[in-house]
């Protein structure tokens, strides 16, 4: 077996030729080779490969066939590589013997293995000396294919041949300012997946997260960040396009980030955990204001026609508030296509692989996650249930501090399922649905006092000829949003008290 260690980043295809001739001060370069490379993906119909976390190619190179296992791509950089040359294009399955393919590739396997898709690329690399390090840096152009959809490519690789990760990222940041390379943490094979189920231009959901048992605190909070991170990239062009999940994905993504930073505090390094906060807290922010308006039309302006609002003031009020959703969605888009964000990417990459915890909480890594994980829910459960026995005294502002408490716990859960065994996860899943009432009612409370702000000043600064009108509208906004808040509190209130403490443990040996 062989570890590469390796970042992908997509690059305008107008982009791709100055990549090679981009060396910088950060690397000394040298000639370029040039391949074609035709690979076919096969898994089984139920993508059996796939759900186990691995990949099987057979690559054509210069009329050879080369055979390549791959394992681990969701966890980090370095992915497990098993390579074996073959005599032709059909896998053989006897060379995968010493990989994990081992323990799946009994019984009928072999029969019902099928090419899913295929890549067609063209691929120039270039030796890289970065300091002590050598990179190899590779640009490829070319398409996927599967039947009849296909997807272009266009991307540039680095991968560590020898030395430091620092310096991967080093060259990574210089290639970033001369060209606008951009993170993008989607394998060929994932696209591929994606082409085939039809899945890869629209929003993208949270993956599943798996973690071992005998996993200190730290690397399961880099296998937990790496999948964070996967989602908020997955959702770049369906925010770059405008589309109100694409942007809501994203934020959830950067939620679950914060979160997970949140929960393994005493693990992460401080100075630079701080930074990285900094940098995600302004991207939430840039994203932020079209999500809000997007609930508000969605939900609170274009029901109101049923309510006997005259249709000149819904039409105002939807008028307004459509403008302001594209100016938000605008908004949201620039910040995806600015530089910031993609040097964002990777310094949260960076942090993920280089950070270390500091020298204090040493004796945290000499615990397993399943401790860990144990700890962490039973106290910010213990917590939520104090905070949340004085719900009908509390200010709109600890309501909310509450609500990201209980989001975080429910993140929590979603990190840590794999740790328990059946009994576990079942009082685990209904802990999740009991936290997902309890946010939806804070949720839903917060987003009446901003939608009331907002109806506020439609209100006051409306145009004289629809003031009346838009002002009508408002207060029936406003009217119904406050009648149902009562109901949110309650239910609040009482989910909150039926919130209970774990009684079942990680399991050793999950």
């Amino acid at each position: 077996m062989t570890a590469e260690t390796e970042l992908k980043f997509r690059v305008a295809p107008r982009k791709l030729s100055s990549v090679l001739r981009s060396g910088g001060s950060s690397g000394r370069r040298r000639a370029p080779s040039e391949q074609s490379l035709v690979s076919t993906y096969y898994d089984t119909s139920k993508h059996k490969f796939r759900r186990h976390g691995l990949t099987l190619r057979v690559r054509k190179i210069e009329g050879r066939y080369v055979q390549t296992v791959k394992a681990g791509g969701t966890g980090g950089l370095t992915r497990g590589e098993w390579e074996h040359e073959i005599s032709d294009a059909s896998p053989d399955l006897d060379k995968a013997r010493h990989t994990p393919l081992r323990d799946l590739a009994g019984g009928k396997l072999p029969r019902k293995l099928r090419p899913l898709f295929q890549t067609d690329i063209h691929r120039m690399a270039q030796g890289r000396r970065v300091r002590n390090s050598r990179i190899e840096l590779a640009v490829d152009r070319g398409r996927i294919s599967a039947g009849r959809k296909s997807r272009a490519v266009a991307e540039l690789e680095l991968e560590l041949k020898s030395g430091h990760v620092a310096d991967l990222f080093r060259l990574a940041r210089d290639l970033e300012r001369r060209t606008g390379a951009e993170l993008d943490l989607r394998s060929k094979a994932e696209r591929g997946y994606q082409l085939v189920a039809a899945s890869g231009g629209g929003a993208q959901h949270a993956e599943p997260i798996a973690l071992k048992a005998e996993l200190p605190p730290r690397e399961a909070f880099r296998t937990i960040a790496h999948s964070t991170l996967r989602q908020i990239t997955a959702n770049a062009d369906p925010v770059r396009d405008m589309d109100a999940e694409g942007v809501h994905q994203m934020r959830v993504g950067l939620r679950r980030l914060r979160a997970a930073i949140s929960l393994f505090a005493d693990v992460l390094p401080r100075a630079s955990t701080a930074r990285i906060k900094t940098e995600l807290k302004w991207l939430t922010g840039e994203l932020a204001p079209a999500r809000e308006i997007d609930v508000f039309l969605t939900e609170s302006i274009r029901p109101i026609t049923e309510h006997g609002v005259p249709r000149r003031g819904a039409r105002a009020i939807r008028k307004r508030f459509s403008g302001q959703r594209q100016a938000a969605f605008s908004r949201a888009r620039d910040a995806i296509m600015s530089a910031r964000y993609r040097r964002l990417l990777i310094d949260v990459i960076a942090w993920i692989e280089a950070g270390r915890p500091h020298v204090n909480d040493g004796r945290n890594e000499d615990r397993s996650i399943t401790a860990y994980a144990a700890k962490v829910l039973d106290r910010r459960i213990r917590k939520a249930r104090k905070q949340g026995k004085r719900l009908n005294d509390l200010e709109p502002m600890q309501r909310h501090k509450l609500r990201i408490r209980i989001k975080k716990i429910r993140y929590a859960v979603d990190f840590f399922e794999s740790l328990y065994g059946r009994r576990g996860q079942k009082e685990l899943a209904d802990l999740s649905d009991r936290l997902k009432q309890i946010q939806s009612a804070l949720g839903s409370l917060n987003d009446f006092m901003a939608h009331r702000e907002l109806a506020t000043e439609a209100a006051l600064t409306a145009p004289p000829a629809h003031r009346r009108a838009q002002a009508f509208a408002s207060g029936v906004i406003v009217g119904q949003e406050r009648e149902a808040a009562d109901g949110l509190v309650k239910e609040a209130a009482k989910q909150l008290h039926r919130l209970h403490r774990l009684r079942a443990v990680p399991n050793e040996r999950a």
